[in-house]
């Protein structure tokens, strides 16, 4: 299993999404999760709409620095993709994927087939679009763990990704009970899955023997 960062690795609030929380997550080797605007004809890192005082996406990518680390990268506007793809080719990044665009987005993102594309599952959107489509699914449960093994597994079967969203991030505690299922089945030895986490050292000490 991989392990990614959820915003960098932040230690308060403030770091998410800046220069220190992505510097500290590559350093440690883990991957990050962040996300996509665009702000007066540029992409820029931003969850909510954008100011003008945020990193641009060709700044986030350089601090990389060539480390083959994976990006999941979080699509909050239409029409981006054409900027997207030829950022990440000037970064000489293949090691990404998107999701969380709205649905006529996504429809241009699988026909151009540049960028692997990770459909939405959740406890709301329990049939994903564009599945076939689809390189990997990015598994989420906004009030529980709703899923089980064998949900993940018939998505593993079918020779998808998967990356399943941590339940801090939805600010619940039951965190823990998701980890150890992923331990207990034998899920977190699979190259194919990945989780999002806040606590990615917590996430690497726990599955250590797995990942």
């Amino acid at each position: 299993m991989i392990i990614i960062s959820h915003r960098g690795y932040w230690h308060n609030q403030e770091e998410k999404n800046t220069e220190t929380a992505f510097i500290r997550s590559f350093d440690m080797g883990f991957g990050t999760e962040t996300d996509i605007r665009d702000c007066n004809g540029k992409l820029v890192i931003s969850h909510d709409i954008p100011n003008g005082t945020e990193i641009s996406l060709d700044y986030f990518l350089s601090l990389l620095k060539g480390r083959d680390l994976p990006l999941a990268l979080n699509i909050k506007a239409d029409g981006l993709s054409d900027l997207l793809v030829s950022s990440l080719s000037k970064a000489n990044v293949t090691n990404a994927f998107v999701f969380d665009m709205s649905i006529p987005d996504q429809m241009s993102y699988v026909r151009e087939n540049k960028i692997n594309v990770f459909a939405r599952v959740s406890e709301y959107e329990k049939t994903p679009a564009f599945y076939h489509e689809s390189f990997g699914i990015w598994l989420d449960g906004f009030h529980s763990i709703w899923y089980d093994k064998s949900l993940v597994e018939g998505y593993i079967s079918e020779g998808k990704y998967i990356c399943i969203v941590s339940p801090e991030l939805h600010k619940r505690s039951d965190y823990k009970d998701l980890w150890k299922m992923l331990k207990i089945s034998g899920l977190s030895v699979s190259t194919q899955l990945m989780l999002c986490t806040d606590l990615p050292e917590d996430a690497r000490d726990f599955f250590k023997e797995d990942i």
